[in-house]
């Protein structure tokens, strides 16, 4: 018998013959509507400007919005000077909120954050972006997590319809990181690689409290444009986001990060992009290279089957390996970039 190894030593190889195609750069120019110049890496605070938009050419990216502006003199300082100076077309900025300040300002942070999002707008921030830590780590007066749903932030949601830019939200990481850390996980891998993402109930809020308190946010605010990241920060449930879909017509949804859980559905993935081709945004949530913009495009137009939807093996996020969506053109167009151009008002 042979002896046994561990799981992080076990690299199956598919003994599958399947076609391979070959994709050099998306067929239709893209908007990459969900990434990050800093968080998701540093490389290109590090290199040339030049050299990102040599790699944004070639493969066929018109512009990338950038998610890391945080607010204030800290757009300016830390991302407009470089990137949005070097090619002012190319490069989108969104602007954030001082959620650790409500705790401390209590009953003044909603007039105290809608003032600062006036500012960054006016400075030119394009959108607003909330991050996980929303509800996962800041805390209300009260001391406990802030409520998705809050309604005392109420005026945030309001200005942000007022000022007509979306709200990209990212409010819940994938299901499996809410459950227990056992055999049954299915991203046992990445979550002992990052046990830092392993949100347990308690002290966490649970996953489906999170979800739901998002649609009541979304339903309540009809004038406010979400996107709601990650496929709506529920890919693991395409039925549960066109419900919303279907309710809310100022939900939209991108696809960053999320191939891994999409192409495993093909069938129910396909048939989600046919019915909603005006509501789904483009963007890869990875550092900006050709290697990831030539996976996500043989993932989205080709028929390609059982296909590793990362750049390592085994895939990162979990131990299956993605099919092929082979969409029409015309849907193509719009998840690529005019659903994006739509949202941000680009011309």
């Amino acid at each position: 018998m042979p002896e046994d190894i561990h799981l992080g030593e076990f690299k199956p190889e598919s003994a599958l013959v399947t076609k391979v195609t070959e994709i050099k750069r998306p067929k239709i120019p893209v908007i990459d509507a969900h990434n990050h110049l800093e968080i998701v890496g540093d490389y290109w605070l590090k290199h040339p400007v030049s050299e990102l938009l040599d790699v944004m050419d070639e493969a066929n990216v018109e512009a990338i919005v950038d998610l890391d502006g945080a607010w204030g003199q800290d757009i300016y300082d830390h991302h407009w000077a470089r990137f949005k100076e070097a090619a002012p077309e190319r490069f989108i900025l969104y602007t954030g909120v001082e959620w650790e300040k409500y705790a401390e300002m209590g009953d003044e942070f909603p007039d105290y954050a809608v003032e600062k999002l006036e500012e960054d707008v006016r400075s030119g921030a394009q959108g607003l972006k909330i991050d996980k830590r929303f509800g996962l780590q800041f805390k209300d007066p009260s001391g406990e997590y802030i409520k998705v749903d809050d309604p005392f932030l109420a005026p945030i949601w309001e200005k942000v319809a007022d000022l007509n830019i979306p709200v990209t939200i990212h409010v819940a990481d994938p299901v499996a990181f809410f459950k227990p850390l056992d055999a049954t996980n299915e991203r046992w891998d990445e979550l002992h690689e990052h046990p830092e993402w392993h949100f347990p109930s308690p002290p966490y809020p649970p996953f489906n409290s999170i979800i739901e308190r998002f649609k009541n946010l979304v339903k309540r605010h009809s004038r406010t444009k979400f996107i709601g990241a990650h496929v709506g920060c529920y890919a693991e449930n395409l039925e549960w986001v066109s419900a919303l879909l279907d309710e809310c017509p100022n939900f939209n949804v991108d696809i960053s990060e999320r191939i891994g859980e999409l192409g495993r559905q093909p069938y129910s993935a396909r048939k989600f992009f046919l019915k909603y081709p005006d509501r789904i945004l483009f963007g890869v949530d990875c550092v900006p290279s050709l290697a990831w913009y030539r996976l996500y495009a043989r993932f989205l137009e080709t028929d390609d089957e059982y296909f590793n939807y990362y750049l390592t093996n085994p895939p990162r996020q979990g131990r299956w390996f993605v099919h092929g969506l082979y969409l029409p053109d015309d849907v193509l167009k719009k998840v690529y970039s005019l659903n994006a151009k739509r949202l941000i008002n680009l011309a």
